[in-house]
């Protein structure tokens, strides 16, 4: 059975804490015949530049709900350090992709790795924002306490949130220009408000990644902009985040990695050598109207 995943609007949240001191490395390469020999004869050779870490490796995944197949044989690898949209048709599986990388839906086959390491021994290093739908916004909180739900994933089972905990989701809420509605009620705020204070407390559990389910959906322009606004400045401070989008049309702008999703990897790399006519075509098929979207955000193309 499909997982049942808006009982708790920070369920996830208790397990994801603080970001580890260094990221893992993928070991290099031995040195060639040529650096060896190199060596021998007395010559300095500059140490090789180590490979860039995968943020995520997918091997060979299914996912079927009821023994339909959802997602199917699915191999992706994502790099660290990038801003990377999960892009697809409805019922392509873009959010069951993200669940099965969090663990929150069972996979039928295959392999998943967050940093080198299983979901479970990574989740110190994930911070997820789910779909606005998908959340309870009647529970009786507020923006603040939300926030601070973010920090719980650092302070274990045992302890509860302290002043410095406070503080840092008020700065969080502060980054995304929400400070003064801190204590309002969660309930109360606008579609746009309560995503920013969804990703105030996402901000404030220090993830490595950060797993976002369409992030920009439904909010204002001023909204919207606020949000790319704190994702490239997660991608400068070293972060990575995946975000499943709809809109094709700023693909190319926000984005510098896409996913082409259909069931299956139809494509996937830098937006500027992926993100081709070709490419929309092959996932979205014959869907006019987006294809014609996705012709002119191609022909606008500009690095993000």
């Amino acid at each position: 059975m499909k997982p049942d995943l808006d009982d708790d609007p920070g369920q996830f949240v208790a397990q994801s804490s603080t970001l580890p001191s260094s990221a893992e490395q993928r070991p290099t390469s031995r040195p060639s015949v040529e650096q060896s020999s190199a060596v021998l004869n007395g010559q300095r050779e500059s140490p090789p530049i180590p490979a860039a870490p995968l943020a995520v490796d997918v091997h060979d995944v299914t996912v079927a709900y009821h023994r339909k197949p959802v997602l199917w044989d699915v191999d992706l690898e994502l790099p660290a350090g990038r801003l990377i949209a999960v892009v697809g048709p409805n019922g392509a599986g873009k959010s069951t992709l993200l669940k099965a990388i969090l663990g929150l839906v069972p996979i039928a086959s295959g392999r998943i790795r967050v940093f080198g390491r299983t979901t479970s021994e990574a989740r110190s290093m994930i911070g997820y924002v789910p779909q606005r739908e998908t959340v309870d916004w009647d529970f009786p909180v507020s923006a603040l306490d939300v926030v601070v739900m973010g920090r719980y994933g650092r302070l274990g089972w045992f302890r509860r949130p302290g002043r410095r905990d406070r503080d840092a989701a008020m700065e969080c809420l502060k980054q995304l220009g929400m400070a003064e509605f801190a204590d309002r009620q969660i309930n109360q705020l606008s579609g746009g408000q309560q995503q920013r204070v969804f990703l105030a407390r996402a901000l404030a559990q220090e993830a490595a990644i950060y797993f976002m389910d369409e992030p920009l959906a439904g909010v204002d322009a001023a909204t919207e902009q606020a949000i790319i606004e704190l994702l490239r400045s997660l991608r400068s401070a070293g972060k990575t985040v995946v975000a499943v989008h709809h809109d094709l049309q700023t693909v190319p702008d926000y984005f510098d990695h896409v996913v082409l999703l259909n069931m299956r990897v139809v494509a996937a790399g830098p937006t500027g050598s992926v993100f081709t006519q070709a490419n929309l075509q092959a996932t979205y098929g014959g869907r006019l109207t987006l294809l014609d979207e996705a012709a002119e955000a191609v022909r606008r193309g500009r690095p993000a």
